[in-house]
């Protein structure tokens, strides 16, 4: 026999069945399943035309497999004799009880055991070996019982002092799991729910542009960023950002970066560098040195129809114009929240009756499809052009089921856009 290499894991070792033989096998699966309560593991017929059914105890890794063997043959004289199989319980008597109430059969009633005695030694005088003193305690003990099941064959049902405790152990430790994972989906629902308020809940009314924003998130929470900011004055802010991290960690620098934005917001009306830098100076003050966020704010002067701009290390906006050409809102400046020393430029463009803007974030343009292309910034211009006479949640609309159709698997990032479209003056 060839020797296994030297270097491969055989680590782990699992307990695939025992064997157990009897006269009919869907008589024996109604009395596993019906009477003591086991699930079925599998029910398959082999290439020889055998058929297999396993049964596993709740709660348990082993599997028994239930075989019909040929009348003739050695396995068929085994059937009604004892097995080897013993099923360790927390408590043998409560299981004796309800499985007794089930019709099951016992050879006698649960009875205690404890062997393997040991003494106390305790040292003897100087030079003396030490003695053995004290009254003798079992190093275990247990109760124990036999079952049979519709062919007479037995099975051992058993308890030891180690293995209930350890049982015992396990289930605890299994039930703090499961709490433990049902506190964290809870405090994640409420998370998303913060989260979801964080959003913007109104809009503010504008006359000469028809405007709307989604963040469709990967996970329950996420750091994608939008929001429509009342600047006073007919002018609103549209704000689009993408911060470092994922996950609640994400969703708290969100969290942060939105509560700065709004709390400054009052600073854009006359200089929206100046609110910029107070931004980046409380994110930077007040997160970790590695975090930052890409960010686009726009402000609309609803009576000009005259937009500034600041594209902080973020993806370039598109301005679809009027005659069907694109013009690009390139970056400004870097990121936010990374340098204590940072300024920024702005820019501006002039909107007109059919133009359109579009702004998002790298979960629209890196989504990919099965042979891992990327979306790209040449399908979103294509699908923005083909939509543009759309109403702005219409195209917004359009243009995520352009990304869920090209990528139609599972979504890796936080997919956010802002649409907004200059209208005849109303």
């Amino acid at each position: 026999m060839a020797e296994l290499p030297s270097d491969r894991d055989n680590s782990y070792l699992g307990l695939y069945a025992v064997n157990v033989f009897v006269r009919d096998q869907d008589r024996s699966l109604r009395f596993f399943v019906d009477q003591l309560g086991f699930n079925l593991a599998f029910d398959v017929r082999l290439q020889s035309g055998q058929r297999w059914v396993g049964v596993a105890p709740p709660n348990g890794t082993a599997v028994l497999t239930l075989i019909a063997p040929e009348p003739d043959s050695d396995e068929y004289k085994l059937i009604g004799q004892p097995t080897p199989v013993a099923f360790v319980a927390e408590d043998v008597g409560a299981t004796y009880s309800q499985w007794r109430r089930r019709g099951v059969r016992f050879r006698h009633v649960p009875r205690l055991r404890r062997v393997k005695y040991q003494q106390q030694a305790v040292d003897g005088p100087e030079g003396a070996p030490s003695l053995l003193l004290g009254k003798k305690t079992p190093v275990w003990g247990g109760v124990f019982t036999r079952f049979e099941d519709i062919d007479r064959n037995s099975f051992a049902l058993v308890s030891f002092d180690e293995m209930t405790q350890a049982v015992e152990t396990q289930r605890r430790a299994a039930a703090a799991k499961l709490e433990s994972e049902r506190r964290a989906a809870h405090e994640l629902e409420i998370a998303k729910q913060v989260q979801a308020r964080l959003f913007p809940q109104t809009f503010p009314p504008l006359r000469t542009l028809d405007y709307a924003g989604v963040c469709i998130q990967a996970r329950q929470v996420g750091g994608d960023y939008y929001d429509f900011l009342n600047l006073g004055q007919e002018r609103v802010g549209l704000v689009l950002g993408d911060i470092s991290g994922k996950g609640i960690a994400g969703a708290l620098l969100m969290a942060n970066l939105q509560a700065n934005l709004r709390s400054q917001r009052i600073i854009a009306l006359e200089d929206p560098q100046k609110l910029l830098r107070a931004v980046n100076q409380l994110f930077f003050e007040n997160t970790a040195d590695s975090s930052y966020a890409t960010l686009f704010f726009a402000e609309y002067d609803d009576q000009t129809q005259r937009m500034r701009y600041v594209n902080c290390g973020h993806l370039s906006g598109l301005l679809l114009r009027g005659d069907d050409t694109v013009e690009r809102l390139d970056s400004t400046c870097t990121v936010l929240g990374l340098f204590k020393e940072w300024d920024c430029s702005i820019g501006e463009c002039q909107l007109l009756y059919g133009d359109s803007i579009a702004l998002y974030t790298d979960g629209v343009t890196e989504s990919f499809d099965s042979a891992g292309e990327e979306f790209g910034e040449q399908r979103l211009t294509e699908t923005f052009r083909r939509h543009r006479e759309l109403s702005s949640r219409d195209l917004l609309a359009a243009l995520v089921d352009a990304v869920r159709q090209f990528s139609p698997g599972e979504q890796h990032d936080d997919i956010t856009l802002i649409v907004a479209k200059c209208i005849a003056r109303q």
